[in-house]
């Protein structure tokens, strides 16, 4: 994923900027850069890695470096970015939030008419900010060329650019997938993935960009360059998982939905009553946790946490790029409680299952310390589909999906023609499902969340929400 905020204002906005983009830290764990235009230096740009060391201390030093009374950051999964542009449309800075799908089609559509070349990574891939400036770049506004981009682009692309003369052009992805805030305060605007960077910095919300929605921001004004579409498909996922507690968007808080989720979990429960008597109710941290509140709460069951993450110096588990490195640090944050889980019946809310491999690692190590009984449920359905829109998931295959991978053992290939009923609970296809990856994980009993709970714990029309990576229907 990734995650982007800007700021256009009176005054210096370098600072601002700063903590606006760390407060999108949990959305990527690659790349973070910042731009700035000041009317004396003109555009600047710092980008740095990630990898190994939060954005915050790899930019501490850039109060001394930049400034500006317009700037942009962003945090990325993928690409280094913000990158600095010079084109007929002027010298700009450009960042952008999604996935592009068909990127060799378009390079090589771009190379066969413009005689340009393109900066070639390792392994000859393109930087995908600079494939999407080439693209706007074709046309002679900024609109019209972020428009053509957009169509052209199979996947999703949200923008956000800076121009030489300390404008900032905002533009939400073609079908809302993913939100776009513009807040005000009396200085000036600014722009941000996540809602709540703009009330901790001082702003209040002005809107929310609507699908293909395209502003632009000075200091004194806000100028709408295209209207929305009327199509929306936002990604559900953002409520569920990798949206940080705190935001809202379409006016949905993230922490309330999942405390509904976590309650309509507990309800189906009861009805079945597949569970009996719990001890204690527990989320996988951190995003399990308040789906688990939520459990706890409507089953009446104890919310308890029988192990803590240890995060001072490994505040996320999947940030090391090799699996197995990933897999011994998930492992040693986890320290156990002892007396919250010797000889207790657990329940544990995952916010999903994906991969699988580090739930089984949680589990034997529950076990190893003594739980009599660990239940397991994800707070969405099953996923059985990689996600052609966002990098949420490092999966790059479907069938690293242990969903997939079970259906196979299973049935063969042939069981993939089945997965909407492997997806149902009630069928005979979907209780071994369960089944299978209940015991392949030595869970004691194991469900999800349906496509229904989940899309009533958001709350918006199912018309306007993308669950592809359940359904795969666009």
């Amino acid at each position: 994923m990734g995650g982007f905020f800007g700021a256009v204002s009176n005054h210096d906005v370098i600072a601002e900027v700063f903590f606006g983009t760390d407060y999108h830290s949990h959305l990527g764990t690659s790349r973070g850069g910042m731009a700035a235009y000041d009317e004396k230096i003109g555009l600047q740009r710092e980008i740095h890695n990630i990898q190994n060391s939060p954005f915050r201390t790899k930019f501490e030093h850039v109060f001394d470096e930049m400034c500006g009374k317009a700037a942009i950051g962003c945090i990325s999964d993928t690409d280094p970015q913000p990158l600095l542009i010079r084109s007929n449309l002027g010298t700009y800075a450009i960042s952008t939030i999604g996935k592009i799908n068909n990127a060799n089609e378009l390079i090589d559509h771009y190379l066969s008419f413009s005689g340009g070349h393109f900066d070639a990574m390792t392994g000859g891939r393109i930087n995908a900010n600079e494939l999407v400036a080439a693209m706007i770049n074709q046309k002679s506004t900024f609109v019209e060329g972020i428009q053509f981009a957009q169509r052209m682009i199979s996947g999703t692309a949200s923008i956000l650019i800076l121009t030489d003369e300390g404008k900032i052009i905002a533009a939400r992805d073609k079908l809302g997938r993913i939100p776009v805030i513009i807040g005000k305060n009396d200085d000036g605007y600014c722009v941000s993935f996540e809602s709540y960077a703009c009330f901790k910095l001082g702003y209040q919300c002005e809107k929310e960009l609507g699908p293909g929605e395209i502003v632009e921001l000075t200091a004194n004004s806000l100028t709408r360059l295209a209207a929305p579409g009327k199509k929306m498909r936002m990604c559900a996922f953002l409520w569920s998982y990798f949206g940080y507690p705190t935001s809202e968007y379409e006016g949905v808080s993230v922490e309330a939905m999942r405390y509904r989720n976590g309650a309509i979990i507990a309800k189906h429960d009861e009805e079945t009553g597949v569970v009996g008597d719990l001890d204690y109710v527990g989320g996988v941290p951190d995003s399990g946790t308040p789906h688990a509140i939520g459990y706890a709460n409507e089953s009446k069951a104890p919310f308890a946490r029988p192990y803590i993450k240890y995060t001072p110096t490994w505040a996320r588990s999947f940030m090391p790029q090799k699996q197995s490195e990933r897999n011994k640090i998930a492992n040693m944050k986890q320290i156990p409680v002892h007396q919250l889980i010797e000889d207790k019946n657990l329940l544990f809310v995952d916010d999903s299952i994906v991969r699988g491999t580090q739930l089984k690692e949680t589990v034997d190590f529950l076990y190893t310390n003594g739980a009599k009984a660990v239940h397991m449920r994800s707070a969405c359905p099953p996923i059985m589909y990689g996600c052609k829109y966002l990098n949420f998931s490092r999966s790059t295959n479907d069938m690293d999906l242990i969903t997939r991978r079970t259906i196979v053992e299973l049935e063969g290939e042939d069981g993939l023609k089945y997965i909407n009923e492997y997806s149902d609970p009630n069928t005979e296809r979907g209780k071994k499902l369960r089944r299978a990856i209940a015991d392949k994980f030595n869970f004691e009993t194991l469900e999800f969340q349906t496509l229904q709970g989940l899309i009533d714990s958001i709350g918006l029309e199912p018309c306007k929400l993308c669950t592809y990576c359940w359904t795969g229907k666009e």
